[in-house]
């Protein structure tokens, strides 16, 4: 996390076009997770179908499993935004062509593995990277900058009320939160100017 910063909306768009090849759908699916529910890579790719699709249809929520996420002490349910649902169901509906998928699959299932293991961390950071090489992005860019986009964008949401931002990051602690958000210098230059 240290040293990674944020994506702007036009940089993290961009970055969503940037994938390609046969496992589009499911790369553009794992970064609109990051991006808009803000959970870390390694519970996102832990996802299994019966946590994402009910009734044949994807939900209005994911949840998190407690067993998946950094601690292990509790479960984290986010709602889900628009984009994030639309790039979950067409990876769902290209991985479900020609098989049947059951609640105990894993959703970013890997290729060698078949649907016995998700793709690792470490494989979907190569897979982010190359995805941001063509966009000729600066400063470090990694899988933790989803969670800091969405921490930024809570921040903006929120106007900066650092106890909704906590809780919509899932964080047991505020010191947490306060690590994720990013502070500008220059902002921080104009609130000293504009004391009285």
């Amino acid at each position: 996390m240290k040293g990674c910063r944020p994506l702007s909306d036009q940089e993290a768009d961009s970055i969503m076009e940037s994938f390609g090849g046969q496992y589009s759908a499911r790369d553009q699916a794992v970064f609109a997770l990051g991006r808009y529910t803000g959970e870390r890579i390694s519970a996102i790719l832990q996802l299994k179908v019966g946590d994402v699709v009910q009734g044949g249809r994807i939900m209005d929520a994911v949840t998190y499993r407690r067993a998946n996420r950094k601690g292990k002490t509790e479960s984290r349910t986010v709602t889900l935004h628009p984009k994030a649902k639309k790039a979950l169901a067409a990876w769902i509906n290209q991985l479900a062509k020609g098989t049947i998928l059951t609640a105990d699959d894993f959703v970013f299932r890997s290729r060698k593995g078949h649907s016995s293991r998700p793709i690792s961390r470490v494989q979907y950071h190569r897979i982010l990277k190359d995805a941001i090489q063509p966009n000729e992005l600066t400063g470090k860019l990694a899988t933790h900058a989803m969670r800091k986009t969405f921490a930024e964008a809570m921040r903006r949401h929120f106007k900066g009320d650092i106890f909704k931002i906590q809780k919509a990051m899932g964080h047991k602690n505020i010191n947490s939160t306060v690590a994720y958000l990013s502070f500008n210098e220059e902002d921080i230059d104009q609130a000293i100017k504009g004391m009285s």
